[in-house]
This record gives C-alpha cells, structure tokens and sequence, in this order.
C-alpha cells in the first residue's frame, strides 16, 4: 500500500490504516504468491495416484518409490520456519521469487529424472526450495490489507490451502493417464516462471535486512534440519517398518531426540535463534497453532484415507476417486464466501466452534458404512466434510495471526504453517498404524466365525466350491477357501477404516472441548500500542 513504510529491518513501521485500499500493484502480486502457495501445496500430493507408473518408470522398488513423497515432505517442513528469518534478511518479495524459481528448475529436474535416487534428491530439493512459497503468503497478507480487508483475502488463502490437497491425487491421476507421469512435475513450469516475474515486478513491500548474518544461528539450523528431518522420516516410515522393529527407525528417533532436545535449548538460550518460539507466548497464537495441528490431521488425513479406502475395498481407479473427491471441492467453494462474511460478522471462536462440530459430523458419518459404498452414499459426507473445512481453516488464521504485532508476523506464520504440516505428518503416522492394528483385531474376530461348526460357512463354502468346479479350476475347493479369506480381508479392512473415521472426528470434538481456552479476537482497527 502506498503509505505503508518500511524500515531497514525489514518490517512495516506502522500498521496499515483500516479504512486504506489496497494498492492494484501489490494486489496482483499477492495473487501470484496464492497461486504459487497453491503450486507448492498441491505438489505434495499431486504424485499421490501416480507412485506406481513413476516406480514402473524409473525401475524403483516399493520401498524405494515412497520416497517421492517423503523426501518432498522432509525438506519442504525444514523450509517452513526458516523462511520466516529468510524474509527478514532479503525481503518478502526476493525470498519468493527465489523460492519460485527455485521450485520451477526442480520441477523440470523432477521431470527429467534418470533414477529413483536422482529423482529422491530433485524431490527433496522442489520441496525445499518450494517450501518458503506457503508461510510467505499468510505473512503478506497481514502486511499489505488493511485490518477491515484481511478476511476477504483470508478467504482466498483458506481456500487454496484446502482446496489443493483435495485436488492434487485427481489431477495427477488425470494428467498420468492423459500423458505421462513428466507431465506432474512439468505442469509447474509456465506458471512458475510466470509467478516469479510478477512477484519481482510488483510486490516491494518490504526490505531485506543484511546484520542479521551477524551472530547467525547455523547450530540452530543444523539442529532444526535434524530435529524436523527425522522426524518427518520417522512418521513417514514408521508404520510402513512396524516402528522400532526397523534399525533406521530406531536411530532416526534416537537422532529426533536428541536433536530435538538441543534445538529448542538453543532456541531459548541463543541471543539471535534461527526461529523465535517466544510467540507462543500468545495464547491465541498457542491455541491458533493447536487448532492448526488438528486441522492438519483432519484435511491431510481425509484426503488420505477416503482414497485408501476406494481403492483397497472398492477396487476404484484414480479418475473413479476423484469424481468422489471433487464433492469436497465443489462444497469447499460454495461455502468460502459463505464463511467469510460470518467470519467478518461474528466472533473467531464462534465461526471455529461451528467448524470444528461439522467437520466432527462430517467425519463420523463416514464411520458407519460398508463394504459395498458407493458414490451416492458419500455424497453427503463429503458435502459436510467440505463445507466445514473454510469454517475451520479462516478463524484459526484469523485467531492465530490476527492478534500479533506486524514485527512477529513472518515468524510466526512459518510456525502456524509447520504446525498444520505436522499434524497431517502425525495424523498419517497414526492413521496407518491405527489401520494395521485395527484391520489384525477385526480379522482375528471375523475368522473366528470360518470353522466347521458354522453351518452359514459351510453352505457358503459348498456353493464356491461348486461354482469354481463348474469353471473347471484344478482345485475348486482351494480356491473357494481363498474367496473366503479375501471377503473376511475386505470385511476387517472396511471396520478398520470406519474405526479411523470415527477416531478423527473425535479429536476434532476434543478440538471443540478446547476452544474456551483461546481468548476473543480483537476486531476492527489495532490500537497503536498492540504494535
């Protein structure tokens, strides 16, 4: 905006005047860094539906072919809470054009790719150098729209934010059947090279502080990379290795520990720490980073495990998966006006409370189907689930930022992002083992009912037998026993999967029961000593 003055430290002198317009210029350039917020999102799970035609590419093994994923996941969580002393040493606009271009030469490397180790290191380096693109957008919108303006561009961002997780395996299953599998990562190219130059052009909002390499907290980046690293590594593969039966397990955790205990030690004692933790000192800002995690889990977790459950039940492939998903999406848009205005209107906690028990509903209706689902009776789940999710995501924003000084914004907002980061991170580890643990107890139940002593499996083993004795196969009998066993399979996974659903809804209930703890929001225009 154009009286928004800046100082040499990188941070707005004063806060912009409520009753202020936001400058065109700077307007356009925030919205190239939504849409490249949205590019660096939806690369998580863009791959999602494709892994199996990359593997096939590129001769990878199973265990190997995860990795796309996870080395993304890793540096991309590393970057979050680095960009915000990032923006303060060379200024919000160069950090992401830097970011965006960055992420477009690894995105066309990604696309390149000779091996599986080449294209876990183009990965690791697309996620973060990406990475810095998510943070930044929260920080910036809190600098350039005045206080009266900031829920109408917060909608927006909640938007993008939810809306790409959602879409990323349906256009990565479109783009792989349409194309080829290059065509996830050369999709980013046009538009990130386009985003860059409008950011560089028009959003100089800011200026970059150069003294703050003096006295710079290279221990505390080591000790984060490390801390953040393996424990990305050891959520992701965890479940995958049946935790601490796996060595690398056991020391990647020995490694987060450590790590873990040193980084926050030095964060606490160190004159100039790497990422200042002293913000959640605030307890809006403390309960906006709660609430964040849980948001995490659920929109991560549901993107994940509806999915999961079509395709593992139901035998669907990724185009049939993602006419359900599109429901959320669809549902996602409708309500985002919607929840902007009543955002506006009524208290953050208010709007939140009402989030957080539709999401919980939308959920838990998923927690009570069978095995023969389709798309009719997801209909309505989803529609919930989508509804609630801008009812969530903008008054958490709004609870977590909204209060802090703009001096501890950028900061801040690498924390807020992390937190939503981890909680998908956590919730997938948990989501996982949950399913494992789940689909064993109901097997273990269901099987205890396929004995001689059934008459029902007696009569049902008869009948297979006969049909496969009619088809001519060398031992009927075999076969129908094997029948048998993959409805018991499909059966426990399907009580499994409800199980998780109605795990999530509750702590998203537990969610609700916390909410009393987060102080109303300020409204209206800040007083001149908040800053």
């Amino acid at each position: 905006m154009s009286s928004a003055a800046t100082t040499t430290s990188g941070t707005l002198a004063k806060p912009a005047d409520p009753t202020q317009h936001v400058d065109t210029v700077k307007f356009i350039g925030w919205v190239a860094m939504v849409v490249g917020m949205f590019l660096a999102i939806l690369d998580i799970q863009i791959v999602a539906s494709s892994l199996e035609n990359i593997q096939a590419g590129l001769s990878a093994s199973p265990d190997e072919i995860g990795w796309v994923q996870t080395s993304y996941l890793i540096a991309e969580v590393v970057m979050i809470p680095l960009s915000g002393f990032l923006s303060r040493l060379i200024s919000t606009r160069w950090l992401f054009v830097f970011s965006a271009i960055g992420f477009t030469i690894m995105s066309i490397a990604s696309a390149f790719a000779w091996s599986i180790e080449s294209m876990i290191w183009f990965r690791a380096a697309q996620g973060f150098l990406g990475g810095a693109m998510i943070p930044t957008v929260f920080a910036t919108t809190y600098i350039i729209f005045p206080a009266d303006k900031r829920n109408a561009a917060s909608v927006m961002i909640g938007l993008i934010a939810t809306m790409a997780p959602t879409v990323g395996p349906t256009l990565g299953g479109y783009l792989t059947q349409s194309f080829s599998w290059h065509w996830l990562f050369l999709i980013n190219v046009a538009p990130g090279i386009l985003i860059a130059l409008v950011v560089a052009a028009t959003l100089d909002i800011d200026r970059g502080d150069r003294s703050l390499l003096r006295g710079f907290d290279l221990r505390g980046l080591l000790a984060m990379a490390a801390f953040l690293g393996s424990l990305e590594y050891v959520l992701d593969e965890g479940p995958k290795d049946d935790w601490f039966d796996e060595r690398a397990i056991v020391y990647g955790t020995v490694i987060c520990v450590m790590s873990g205990i040193y980084f926050f030690r030095r964060m606490f004692t160190y004159d100039h720490p790497i990422v200042d933790l002293r913000s959640f000192k605030d307890r809006n800002f403390a309960m906006g980073c709660i609430f964040s995690f849980t948001l995490g889990i659920g929109l991560y977790g549901s993107v994940y495990i509806l999915p999961l459950l079509l395709s593992r039940v139901r035998g669907y492939d990724s185009l049939e998966i993602g006419t359900i998903m599109a429901v959320t999406g669809v549902c996602q848009f409708i309500s985002a006006p919607i929840a902007g205005k009543l955002t506006a209107k009524l208290p953050a906690r208010v709007v939140l409370g009402f989030g957080l028990a539709l999401f919980a509903f939308g959920v838990a209706l998923n927690g009570f189907q069978n095995s023969q689902v389709s798309f009719h009776e997801l209909i309505l789940p989803q529609a919930v689930r989508g509804f609630a999710l801008m009812f969530c995501m903008l008054p958490i924003t709004n609870l977590a930022l909204g209060t802090l000084p703009p001096e501890k914004i950028k900061n801040a907002s690498g924390l807020y992002n992390l937190m939503r980061n981890l909680g998908g991170a956590i919730g997938l580890a948990a989501i996982n083992t949950l399913l494992d643990k789940r689909t064993d107890l109901h097997f273990a139940h269901l099987s205890e009912h396929i004995n001689t002593a059934n008459s029902g499996f007696q009569n049902y083993l008869a009948t297979m037998t006969a049909r496969y004795t009619a088809m001519g196969l060398p031992d009927p009998q075999a076969s129908a026993m094997k029948s048998i066993v993959n409805i018991v399979t499909r059966e426990a996974s399907m009580i499994s999967f409800n199980d998780v659903q109605l795990a999530m809804a509750g702590i998203f209930i537990l969610a609700l029961l916390l909410l009393p703890l987060a102080r109303p929001a300020r409204t209206g225009k800040p007083s001149a000593d908040a800053h």
